[in-house]
This record gives C-alpha cells, sequence and structure tokens, in this order.
C-alpha cells in the first residue's frame, strides 16, 4: 500500500510529476528567478514616476514605496515578489533599513504578527542581498 499524503501533499506531487513530464527543466524551477528580470529603477525614475513631478507638494518616491510596503504587508505579506522588488526600490529611493523595518513593524497592530514577521522575512533576503553586494 501506498504512503498516505494529505490532499495538499498529493496535489504537489501531481502537479511536481506533471510539470516533468511537460518540460524537464520545469523541475527545478523557482517563482524567484523571475525578480531577477526586474531591475531596481534608479532612484531618479522612481521619483519621476511615482514621486514629486507631477505634484510637487506630494509624497516622495521613498515615502509612497514605504506605504506600498506597509498596504503589502496589511495583506498578509503574500505577493512575496512584490514585497522583496519593494523592499529593493524603498532602498534605492533612500529608505534606511531601520524605516523599512518600522514601516513593517507598525503593520503588526493591524495586519498581526503572522503577516509582519513573514514581511520581515520577505524583507530580511533583501537586505541580506544588499549587505552581500556592499562586501
Amino acid at each position: 500500500m501506498s504512503e498516505t499524503k494529505n490532499p495538499f501533499e498529493a496535489m504537489m506531487a501531481q502537479a511536481h510529476e506533471m510539470a516533468r513530464a511537460l518540460n524537464p527543466g520545469l523541475e527545478h524551477f523557482s517563482p524567484k528567478g523571475f525578480e531577477a528580470l526586474w531591475p531596481t529603477m534608479p532612484k531618479e525614475a522612481m521619483e519621476l514616476m511615482f514621486g514629486r513631478t507631477v505634484n510637487k507638494d506630494g509624497l516622495d518616491a521613498k515615502t509612497r514605496l514605504l506605504l506600498t510596503l506597509a498596504g503589502l504587508t496589511m495583506q498578509g505579506a503574500q505577493a512575496d515578489t512584490a514585497v522583496r522588488q519593494t523592499v529593493r526600490h524603498a532602498l534605492e529611493a533612500g529608505a534606511k533599513k531601520q524605516e523599512i523595518v518600522e514601516t513593517i513593524g507598525q503593520m503588526s497592530v493591524f495586519a498581526g504578527i503572522p503577516a509582519m514577521t513573514r514581511a520581515l522575512e520577505l524583507a530580511q533576503e533583501v537586505l541580506d542581498d544588499k549587505r552581500d553586494d556592499e562586501t
């Protein structure tokens, strides 16, 4: 008799087998690899698109990106790629690590500790990558 699996494990095993049959290269596919296709915009480009170019008295790109990060955290930090990409862009727009951590931490009051923890884990991946780039 075969080993019993929960329905999710069975579904994942079936999907994995289908991907392997369709294209053996998909066996080791990771959606995180797509992130390398989206480069981080330069600060000037972000300021042009998301900053004060249209509204001189409006929010700067860094603030808008921190607000975006807060919103993604409020949604439960379910969009891994979006959280990591927003952290990358916030850093490029001039946000400090402390500002990113505080933004996510503040959302624990509204979104709960699990959402905050997940967002911090995703942010830490980016911050660790940045630290490796600096050495």
